[in-house]
C-alpha cells in the first residue's frame, strides 16, 4: 500500500492537537473534509486511530505508533524536497545550524575558503527545533546541545562546558562561588524540563511560552524564575539585571555536530572534520 503523505499531514495535525476543529483550522481545510480524509486513512491502515471520550478526542495505541513512525517519515519527505529545490536553483548551498552560545565562524569561513563556488549559510536554532532543521533539510549539519533524540542521526563529539543557573541579579545566591542544585529547590525553572532532566522532580517549574534565550532572561530579570544555560550561552548573553552562578553537581553540557544518518556526501564530512580539527581534535 502507498502511504499519502497528505493524509499523513492531515493525521499529525490532529494528533497533535487532539481536536479535529482546531486541526481543520491549522490546515485551513473545512474540518468535514479532514473527518473524512482521517476516515480514508483508517480505512487504508485497517486501523482505528482515534477514539472519542468523555475527556474527548484520544489517539488509540495504532495512532500512536503511527504518530511516532509518521514524524520522521514527513520530515524526511520535507528534507528532499528542500534538498531538490536547492539543487534545481542553484549555485550549491550548505547550511551550517547552531545553537545560542556557539561560535561557528572559524569552521565556515574555512569551508568557504575550500569551496569558493559554494555558498555557506548559517541557521540559528533552539532547544525545540535544533534536531528538527536536520531532519526537514533545512540544515545540512548542526552544532547540538545535548540531550537530543539521536534516532536517524550521527553525531561528532566536539566538547563539554560547565553549565550555570542564571539567577536575578538581586537574588541571595547571585553573588556566590557556586551552587548545589539543592540550593534551588524552592526556584520556579523556566525552560523546557526535558533540558535539565537533572532538576528535582519535586521543585517547582513552568514553560513560559518563550522559545529564545533572550526570552527567557527577560523572564529571569523579571524575577519569575530561574534558567539553566551552558556557560557560553550566558556569557554571550551579558546583562546587569542578571547574573549566572555554576551548579556543582551538574554535568557538563556536551556539544555535538549532527547530521542526517542517511546522508553521506563528502561536503558533510569535510565539514565535520574540519569542525572538529579547529575544535582540536582529531579527525
Amino acid at each position: 500500500m502507498d502511504v499519502d503523505l497528505r493524509k499523513l499531514r492531515y493525521f499529525v495535525a490532529v494528533a497533535e492537537r487532539l481536536h479535529f476543529g482546531r486541526a481543520a483550522e491549522a490546515l485551513h481545510i473545512a474540518q468535514p473534509v479532514l473527518s473524512r480524509q482521517i476516515r480514508a486513512l483508517e480505512g487504508e491502515l485497517r486501523a482505528q486511530l482515534f477514539v472519542r471520550t468523555r475527556r474527548g478526542t484520544e489517539l488509540t495505541p495504532a495512532g500512536e505508533q503511527l504518530l511516532e513512525d509518521a514524524r520522521p517519515l514527513l520530515a524526511a519527505a520535507e528534507a528532499l524536497r528542500r534538498r531538490v529545490g536547492r539543487a534545481a536553483r542553484g549555485p550549491r548551498t550548505f547550511t551550517v545550524a547552531f545553537m545560542p552560545g556557539l561560535i561557528v565562524t572559524p569552521a565556515v569561513r574555512a569551508l568557504s575558503a575550500r569551496h569558493p563556488e559554494l555558498t555557506v549559510e548559517v541557521l540559528r536554532t533552539s532547544w525545540d527545533d535544533q534536531i528538527d532543521v536536520i531532519r526537514d533539510g533545512r540544515a545540512d549539519v548542526g552544532y547540538v546541545r545535548l540531550p537530543v533524540d539521536r534516532r536517524g542521526l550521527r553525531l561528532r563529539p566536539l566538547f563539554a562546558e560547565p553549565r550555570v543557573v542564571v539567577l536575578p541579579a538581586g537574588h541571595p545566591l547571585a553573588g556566590k562561588d557556586a551552587v548545589d542544585v539543592a540550593d534551588l529547590a524552592g526556584e520556579c525553572l523556566l525552560q523546557n524540563p526535558a533540558a535539565v532532566p537533572e532538576w528535582p522532580g519535586d521543585a517547582p517549574r513552568t514553560e513560559p511560552a518563550v522559545r529564545t534565550v533572550e526570552e527567557k532572561l527577560e523572564h529571569v530579570a523579571a524575577e519569575r524564575g530561574v534558567v539553566i544555560l551552558p556557560l557560553s550561552a550566558a556569557t554571550f548573553y551579558t546583562r546587569s539585571d542578571v547574573a549566572h552562578v555554576p551548579v556543582r553537581d551538574f554535568p557538563p553540557n556536551e556539544v555535538c555536530l549532527a547530521w542526517d544518518a542517511d546522508r553521506r556526501g563528502r561536503l558533510i564530512q569535510e565539514f565535520v572534520d574540519l569542525a572538529a580539527d579547529l575544535q582540536g581534535e582529531g579527525p
